[in-house]
């Protein structure tokens, strides 16, 4: 007897938007449907994983390389699939929203690969879901162009000159609240965003000499990187397509992934083209894991924690001679400054950091790394080119030299640095203002020269609330309790209002944004994602 048939997606409490038949047509909801019923349970029963784990970290503070796994570690032999030709080269990577201009300007930036971004860069109102969608289908189809209010126009290079695509879909922990099956249940936003991108592109990404590439974000273990490679495998096979086509990069942007690399590559070996070392998200991990763990872990301000602070750089050596080791690509973490048309000294001084970070990836092994801004493509190939020449990538370097022990990955006793009270008042700031861009729809958001992210948002709460349960004492004086942020956030609302005006503060999100930041920031009971609360009130 054939297994009853999915049930139907209804579209729910959305506005129809104009194209959406193009991309919502009853074949691609036919198959976003068979995603949904096949692959949902596993995924809430993953989702349940991560909550014991979490409190087994609760219970005995520390973590380690998973016993049980020792022998595909250990084994020299396997390897990953070798790179298909538009992702042998990943020297620079540019990362942003789908949105329209974003998608021209991307894909002519110069850079090799454009992370293509429906999750943390790009807030999941329907407009954006949908209309990304639309974007990418419509470059590939070389229909897309852009004008702005004042007249400047944009329309994509040649296709020899545009960027490869690698698509990053929503997290597993996020639902698509406007699709739903006959009972109700969201499908989550993951399996909506590769579901859509890959139902419409992937023969078509196949017949241009590329192929339907992805970004896997917030992966907290193998077997979720393994619930991927089942759903690359059914997708293949659904569409048509030869398996294999599909490549994914996995994000290690939480700290017990970084306990499991060499099993995250295996999982997912047949389309697996390498691993990347975020950075604020994996910060937001350790914090969201240890945070009641004790002094030993709790952080200083963000921006004092850099990639060379020991535990830091024991995960970007360990992720480089992993990813060597499997023939895997390595790629570095983001440069998100944003040039500044106005200040060439702030640009001097920021060009310089830039620089030098991106110098340390390339020597240290790494085989691309990731900016912002179009403006940072050419400062990233500088540092890249001078150390891989004409050759694509850097593989044959296997640091064997690299011994990272589990302790030294949690390591974060080891820095110098302490919070400070400036500290606390930017993770309101910045906090404030992201999530209030969030709020009307943008997830991307240029704020202090910084292209921020949902990643900013996450480890400027996090850091809020550990330092207040942790009873950190400021050099000022002060301790860090509930009573001083939520001083420090009014202070910070009304700077905003002065700044940007009393119409413009009214027709803004500023007075939720505050809201919802002291409520994830200072209610005991922490919450796993901001984006969880918010997206209940996204427009």
């Amino acid at each position: 007897m054939s297994a009853p048939a999915p049930s139907p997606l209804a579209i729910v409490d959305a506005e129809p938007l104009e194209r959406q038949g193009e991309v919502l047509t009853d074949a691609a909801l036919a198959f976003l449907a068979e995603l949904h019923h096949r692959f949902t349970p596993r995924r809430d029963e993953l989702l349940a994983r991560r909550a014991e784990r979490r409190a087994e970290i609760a219970r005995t503070s520390t973590l380690d390389f998973l016993p049980e796994t020792a022998h595909i570690r250990e084994d020299p032999d396997w390897r990953v699939a070798e790179a298909p030709p538009a992702l042998q080269d990943r020297r620079v990577e540019i990362t942003g929203p789908t949105d329209r201009k974003m998608t021209i300007n991307a894909l002519n930036s110069g850079a090799k690969v454009w992370l293509a971004d429906f999750e943390d860069a790009s807030a999941p109102t329907w407009a954006n879901v949908i209309g990304g969608q639309l974007n990418l289908t419509d470059a590939y189809e070389r229909r897309i162009d852009f004008a702005t209010p004042e007249g400047k126009s944009y329309a994509l290079r040649p296709a020899e000159e545009l960027a490869t695509v690698v698509a990053r879909p929503r997290g597993w922990h996020l639902d698509e609240r406007h699709l739903r099956d006959a009972e109700g249940r969201a499908v989550p936003g993951g399996l909506v965003d590769f579901g859509l991108y890959f139902f419409h592109n992937a023969r078509r990404l196949l017949d241009q000499g590329k192929g339907p590439y992805f970004y896997l974000p917030k992966t907290e273990s193998h077997l979720e990187a393994r619930l991927w490679n089942d759903v690359f495998v059914f997708a293949q096979d659904y569409v048509g397509v030869p398996q294999g086509s599909i490549r994914a990069t996995v994000l290690i942007e939480t700290i017990t992934a970084a306990y499991e690399m060499d099993e995250i590559l295996y999982e997912l070996r047949d389309h697996a083209s390498g691993l990347n070392a975020g950075r604020w998200d994996y910060l937001f991990s350790i914090v969201k894991n240890f945070r009641d763990a004790g002094p030993g872990f709790v952080l200083p301000d963000r921006n004092a924690v850099t990639m060379t602070a020991p535990f830091m750089r024991a995960y970007t050596e360990l992720l480089v001679r992993t990813c060597h080791k499997r023939g895997a690509h390595a790629i570095g973490g983001m440069a998100a400054f944003i040039p500044s048309r106005r200040d060439a000294e702030v640009n001097a001084v920021a060009f310089d950091k830039v620089r030098a970070d991106k110098d340390r990836e390339a020597n240290d092994g790494f085989d691309g790394s990731w900016v912002a801004h179009p403006d940072l493509v050419p400062v990233a190939r500088e540092s890249f080119d001078a150390v891989l020449g004409d050759r694509p990538h850097q593989k044959d370097r296997l640091r064997e030299d690299v011994r990272v022990t589990a302790a030294e990955l949690i390591d974060v006793a080891s820095l110098d640095a302490k919070p400070t009270f400036e500290g606390l008042r930017n993770a309101v700031q910045v906090g404030t203002r992201y999530i209030e861009a969030w709020l009307r729809g943008l997830g991307a958001v240029a704020i202090f020269n910084l292209m921020e992210d949902a990643a900013t948002a996450e480890i400027s709460r996090s850091q809020i609330w550990q330092w207040i349960n942790a009873g950190v004492v400021f050099e000022n004086g002060e301790k860090a309790t509930a009573d001083l942020v939520r001083t420090v956030a009014a202070e910070e609302l009304a700077a905003i209002r002065e700044e940007v005006g009393p119409e413009a503060f009214a027709a803004g999100r500023w007075q939720q944004a505050h809201d919802l930041l002291l409520k994830v920031a200072l209610d005991e009971d922490y919450a796993e994602f901001l984006t969880l609360p918010a997206y209940e009130l996204l427009g």
